[in-house]
């Protein structure tokens, strides 16, 4: 049992989105250093990122001073309908964010290991710069897949043994769409001050049920170095013994 696991329930997908949108202003709040939040793809985050959009939470959001990254991506065009980055683009993004702050993973390369190579260049760069020596992200947000998949991190991938790369190529998906991807690591999504898992929808029942039971899915691996671990779920996607 993961007891540093803090789960918080909502009525609904709205409500779900509200209260992720409310956790995302008070980690930027409080950032110690320039803030950074590490944004994941799927159906429930984008109802939180065209929150950010609108009244009154667009005029919340100190847009001149975030930077926003991705967890992983598609390894297809950038404004591809497959692509995480251009869904995040399109839902508030394009429309909110300085161009300079958005820092999305590059898939223009030859390889999948040298768009790998170039992200990483890309959070080290920042690391080192304007984060001063604290955690990467201030908060980093994620799903959890039918299978217990975190970012494109895979049930039995290697990628989940990577202890010393940021960001790695994974070359088979579990899911669709089957392409291969480029994702952050473990340690890399853990150096974070808060990790908020989003979960909506009686889908996402069952994997909850295996995840919170203690099965060894890629979803009970992410642990933050020196943060909090935050499932924030909907009625429907709670199991019957976390409502």
């Amino acid at each position: 049992m993961n007891d540093r696991r803090q789960i918080l329930l909502r009525p609904d997908a709205d409500a779900v989105a509200e209260a992720a949108a409310q956790r995302l202003l008070d980690r930027v709040a409080d950032a110690p250093a320039t803030p950074a939040i590490c944004l994941t793809g799927g159906s429930t985050p984008q109802r939180l990122y065209e929150l950010l959009a609108r009244s009154p939470w667009r005029e919340r959001v100190p847009w001149q001073r975030v930077h926003w990254f991705l967890g992983d991506e598609r390894a297809v065009p950038a404004q591809d309908p497959l692509s995480n980055g251009a869904m995040a683009r399109r839902s508030f993004l394009d429309a909110c964010a300085p161009a300079a702050q958005v820092h999305m993973i590059p898939t223009a390369f030859p390889t999948i290991d040298q768009a790998a190579r170039a992200y990483q260049d890309d959070l080290q760069a920042f690391h080192e710069g304007a984060r001063g020596g604290a955690s990467l992200f201030d908060l980093v947000l994620l799903g959890v897949g039918p299978d217990g998949h975190v970012a494109s991190l895979f049930p039995d991938s290697p990628a989940l043994g990577e202890r010393e790369r940021w960001v790695v190529g994974v070359e088979k998906a579990n899911v669709p769409p089957f392409v291969p991807r480029i994702s952050l690591t473990l340690p890399c999504l853990a150096s974070t001050r808060e990790v908020l898992f989003l979960a909506t929808g009686s889908g996402k029942r069952e994997i909850l049920r295996r995840v919170f039971a203690g099965e060894d899915l890629p979803a009970n691996r992410v642990h933050p170095d020196n943060g909090a671990e935050v499932w924030l779920l909907d009625t429907a996607a709670a199991p019957e013994d976390r409502r």
